[in-house]
């Protein structure tokens, strides 16, 4: 079950992760919220980070 947040308009958004390979040969990995599960889509916030919302409404993800 992928980890959905619902912002203070109502909108579902749900978490997904991709991780890179960067030209250093580190591994990067880009979380994101979208509206439609996608490929990468994430059971639970990262151990470390915590869901805020900006002023429009949309979810971000924050270190702690």
């Amino acid at each position: 079950m992928a980890y959905t947040y619902t912002n203070s308009k109502g909108n579902t958004y749900i978490l997904h992760g991709r991780s890179r390979v960067l030209k250093s040969g580190k591994t990067q990995t880009l979380y994101f919220f979208a509206k439609e599960t996608k490929e990468g889509a994430l059971d639970a916030v990262p151990a470390g980070y915590h869901v805020a919302e900006t002023k429009t409404g949309l979810p971000v993800l924050k270190r702690n």
